[in-house]
C-alpha cells in the first residue's frame, strides 16, 4: 500500500483535496481532527495534558484557554505538550494505516499540515502540497475564522514559507484559480498514480540537508519550531 502525504499552510485546500480522494475511495487520514479527537473530553491525551499543566483540565474537559495560556511563550512547556500529544497521533496514524491495509486499499493519504516540518517524512511514499496565491490564501482565511488580515499575516508567518513546501514535495496542486481547476489537476494526478506514478519523493538525505540548512539561517527559527511504481 502506498503511503500519500498531503499538506500545505492554512487556507491552501487541503480540505477539498481530501474530499478528492475520499470521493475516489482513498482513505485520508486527518490529523488536525484527530488531535481535536485527542483532546476533547474524555480523549486519550486529556489524563497526560491535566497531569502535565494542572488547572487544563475540569471535569475530563480540556481548557483550551487555559491551556494556550500556560504554552504560549514557554517553549518548555510547549515541547512538553508536544511530547503528550505527537506520540498519540502516530498511535492514531498507525491504527489507520492498519485499517486501510486490512480493507485491502492500494492507497491511503495523511492530511498533515506539519508533514514537512516533522520528522515524519520518512513513512511516505509520495508528497503532494497545495498551494495558492497569498492574496487568496489571506481571503479564504479570512472569511472562514473571521480575523483581519494583520491577525491571518501573524499565523501564515508561523509556518512553513509556502515555497519551501512547494520546494520539498513531489507534487504541487495549485488551488488559486478555482475549486473546478483544482480537482482537475487531482485528477490527473490520481490517473498518472495508477498508471505507474510520478518521480519519487526528494531522496531523505536530501530533506535532512535542507533542514540543516534551515537551522543555520537567522530568520528561518519556523522550522525548528513547527515541530510508483506498483499500481494503485
Amino acid at each position: 500500500m502506498k503511503i500519500i502525504g498531503l499538506t500545505g499552510g492554512i487556507g491552501m485546500g487541503k480540505s477539498t483535496a481530501a474530499r478528492f480522494f475520499r470521493a475516489a475511495r482513498i482513505p485520508v487520514f486527518d490529523a488536525d481532527a484527530t488531535v481535536h479527537a485527542l483532546q476533547s473530553r474524555g480523549g486519550r491525551a486529556i489524563a497526560p495534558i491535566g497531569a502535565a499543566f494542572p488547572g487544563t483540565v475540569h471535569d475530563k474537559a480540556l481548557d483550551r484557554a487555559a491551556l494556550r495560556t500556560a504554552v504560549l511563550g514557554q517553549p518548555d512547556a510547549l515541547k512538553q505538550l508536544e511530547r503528550i500529544v505527537h506520540p498519540l497521533v502516530r498511535d492514531e496514524e498507525r491504527r489507520f494505516i492498519q485499517r486501510a491495509r486490512r480493507a485491502g486499499k492500494s492507497a491511503a493519504v495523511m492530511d498533515i499540515p506539519l508533514l514537512l516540518e516533522i520528522d515524519g517524512i520518512r513513512r511516505i511514499d509520495l508528497v503532494i502540497a497545495v498551494s495558492a496565491p497569498r492574496a487568496v490564501q489571506i481571503h479564504r482565511v479570512a472569511q472562514r475564522r473571521r480575523m483581519d488580515r494583520a491577525q491571518v499575516a501573524a499565523v501564515i508567518a508561523r509556518q512553513m514559507p509556502d515555497r519551501e513546501k512547494r520546494r520539498r514535495a513531489d507534487c504541487v496542486i495549485r488551488t488559486g484559480l478555482s475549486r473546478f481547476s483544482a480537482t482537475r489537476q487531482l485528477r490527473r494526478l490520481l490517473a498518472a498514480l495508477r498508471a505507474g506514478g510520478p518521480p519519487p519523493r526528494p531522496h531523505i538525505g536530501r530533506i535532512r540537508a535542507m533542514r540543516a540548512i534551515d537551522n543555520t539561517i537567522p530568520g528561518r527559527a519556523w522550522l525548528g519550531r513547527a515541530r510508483f511504481k506498483k499500481k494503485l
